[in-house]
């Protein structure tokens, strides 16, 4: 009599199975269950965050002790605003501060691994911190999102690929996004992939989705301006200064100079680097008051060179498309006739 093989379970369905790919010296598992539990992993090697470290949270409930959260760098574990710890001052009314499902900046101010106790801060944060660690998320998210689309598509655990691909390069670049813009600069003759043991087939897939995804984005440098002059040279004082600016424009960054209503300007330029245009935008600005001033005119700066958002643009539109039909005429404004 045969012995009946025992069925398999749904656990067992799910496990993980040790596989060898060809060209790697390690191994991979492969995740046969279609619940996507193997996408799960946090973005950075250590299973907690340090004392006193900034990290991103969601808020996901707000009790009478705080706000309970989930950091979102760290695979969702839970953690705690406290509610002395949600501002500097006196609190009226808790929802007007935080809410739920909304991004938080925080500070770590203790962590009870064996507990799982993770106490935060949003009152200690500075402005300065969330703007450091809005820019370390955004990154990590982009990793993690190349990442979990390689594991994906070949049923792989995230973490294996952490493990062999993420945590090694920000170990050595210091985060694993400044590595992966490496690899597709055309410019670096170093691969930042040599340190990583994968398959030539897994190097040339993450790279092609490195590329599509991480692919550098033009962005707009502005800077709003009025110049004006009194002087006998006048009108024609300021198109030679605005054309000295705009004389500036390099190859890669030409400068363009809109009139909004006199005597305000817009300078602005498109470029793949943010620092390299504001530098630009404010060389331009120089040129213009170096000649305005000669002739007697003086320029004022009423916002400095910065990278612009799409609402800001479109605000900018929208008052020029005003001014436009303010300065258009209509019937009523034809001078009456004797």
């Amino acid at each position: 009599m045969t012995e009946e093989k025992p069925k398999r379970d749904d656990a067992v369905a799910v496990d993980a199975v040790p596989a060898t790919i060809d060209g790697s010296d390690g191994d991979f598992r492969i995740y046969l269950g279609d619940d996507r539990k193997n996408l799960d992993c946090r973005f950075y090697e250590n299973k907690f965050p340090e004392i006193e470290s900034v990290v991103m949270v969601n808020v996901r409930n707000i009790a009478d002790m705080g706000a309970y959260v989930s950091l979102l760098e760290f695979d969702n574990i839970e953690g705690m605003i406290l509610l002395s710890e949600l501002s500097r001052r006196r609190i009226r009314s808790i929802h007007k501060l935080i809410r739920v499902n909304r991004n938080e900046v925080v500070m770590v101010l203790r962590v009870d691994e064996d507990k799982g106790y993770i106490d935060l801060s949003k009152r200690r944060v500075s402005p300065e911190d969330v703007a450091a660690c809005e820019d370390r998320f955004n990154k990590a998210k982009a990793v993690h999102g190349v990442l979990r689309h390689l594991a994906e598509r070949r049923k792989l655990y995230l973490k294996d690929l952490y493990e062999k691909i993420g945590w090694p390069l920000y170990k050595k670049y210091g985060h694993a996004y400044d590595a992966f813009k490496l690899a597709i600069s055309d410019d670096n003759p170093v691969d930042p992939f040599e340190i990583i043991d994968i398959p030539e087939d897994f190097k040339a897939e993450l790279k092609a989705y490195i590329l599509r995804r991480l692919a550098p984005q033009q962005v707009k440098i502005r800077s709003d301006i009025e110049v004006s002059c009194f002087t006998y040279a006048g009108i024609d004082a300021i198109r030679e200064a605005l054309f000295a600016g705009i004389q500036l424009s390099t190859e890669n960054m030409k400068i363009k100079i809109n009139l909004i209503a006199p005597p305000i300007y817009v300078l602005s330029t498109m470029t793949y680097e943010k620092e390299a245009g504001i530098n630009l935008l404010q060389k331009a600005i120089d040129a213009i008051r170096e000649s305005i001033s000669s002739k007697g005119g003086k320029i004022d700066v009423k916002m400095p060179p910065k990278a612009v958002s799409l609402r800001e643009e479109t605000e900018l539109q929208a008052m020029m498309d005003r001014l436009a039909l303010e300065n258009e005429e209509v019937d009523g404004d034809e001078p009456e006739e004797d």
